[in-house]
């Protein structure tokens, strides 16, 4: 990591959420209503040498720790369009956000709300081969103060999209997947502050070693492609970029007639470039509440 110059993307994350993406991320889900459940841990250090903005502070480094609770509804409709299959949904988010500034004795820490995602993915299924469209938004209705050094919410509007792939033979249980999106940052009307476009890329390879339970590698890799700008960007564009990569798990179950899965990764972050980073982990349950998945797990 540098050190010397400003942290990019305002308050210490950006839309995105670098690993959003796992396993069979874009193979079809359940026709009808799906409830996803993920609780989510990370926490990231930035030398105290590093100065950036948090709102209309500016620091001279940041230390953070989140929990975060998400709640995502969604519905896959059984009328084929374009072909494939249409998938809607929003992220409910809830949670803690700590962070301190090392190179003084500020701290702060809040619980609140988050800020809504809904988002929209077309899915098309070839045998082994799966193909993805989708687009997704942040809605800035969480906790956000610009006075504060924390904020579960990013109190900017902004929007995302890309395409994914995901290979997945239920004959051998193998798998791959990569989504690649760019997130667009609208100004922040609070601080003058507007963040510049981000790159990402989600990574996932597994192997079904029974009928029901995988295991295999994530990663990511997240880059600013432009430059932070405004007036309240004080301290320059300074692009950021950082990666990780990590284990991950799963387990495929029915309950009561339901299809449900159970999957847990975690990631641990290098390559940083004017960015805080460390690690983080995910734990994600999702029961579908309609028809069986298009895609079953594979009978070795």
């Amino acid at each position: 990591m540098e050190s010397g110059g400003a942290r990019a993307d305002e308050g210490g994350s950006g839309f995105w959420l670098p690993g959003s993406f796992a396993a069979q991320a874009a193979a079809p889900a359940a026709l009808g209503l799906t409830i996803e459940t993920s609780y989510y841990h990370a926490t990231a250090n930035a030398s105290p040498t590093l100065s950036l903005t948090r709102g209309n502070n500016v620091t001279t480094g940041l230390n953070t720790t989140s929990n975060f609770l998400s709640v995502t509804p969604t519905y896959a409709l059984a009328t084929p369009g374009l072909g494939g299959q249409l998938e809607l949904s929003v992220t409910f988010l809830m949670g803690n956000y700590t962070a301190a500034d090392p190179g003084t004795t500020s701290a702060d820490s809040m619980t609140a709300a988050g800020d809504l995602s809904p988002s929209a993915a077309q899915k098309w299924n070839m045998g082994a081969d799966n193909f993805m469209a989708y687009a997704a938004a942040n809605v800035p209705v969480g906790g956000y103060d610009p006075s504060r050094l924390a904020t579960t919410g990013l109190g900017y509007w902004a929007v995302d999209g890309g395409a994914g792939y995901t290979y997945f033979d239920e004959a051998t249980g193998r798998e791959f997947s990569a989504v690649l999106g760019i997130t667009y940052n609208f100004m922040n009307p609070n601080t003058a502050y507007q963040t510049g476009i981000d790159l990402h890329l989600d990574l996932s390879a597994s192997q079904y070693l029974s009928d029901k339970f995988y295991a295999g590698v994530a990663g990511y890799f997240y880059n600013q492609i432009t430059g932070d700008s405004g007036s309240g960007a004080v301290l320059g564009a300074f692009p950021s970029r950082v990666a990780g990569v990590g284990p991950q798990i799963g387990y495929d179950f029915s309950l009561g007639g339901r299809e449900g899965s159970l999957s847990a990764r975690g990631y641990y972050e290098f390559a940083a470039e004017n960015r805080p980073f460390g690690w983080n982990a995910w734990l994600t349950l999702s029961i579908a509440l309609g028809a069986p998945a298009k895609k079953t797990a594979p009978a070795l």
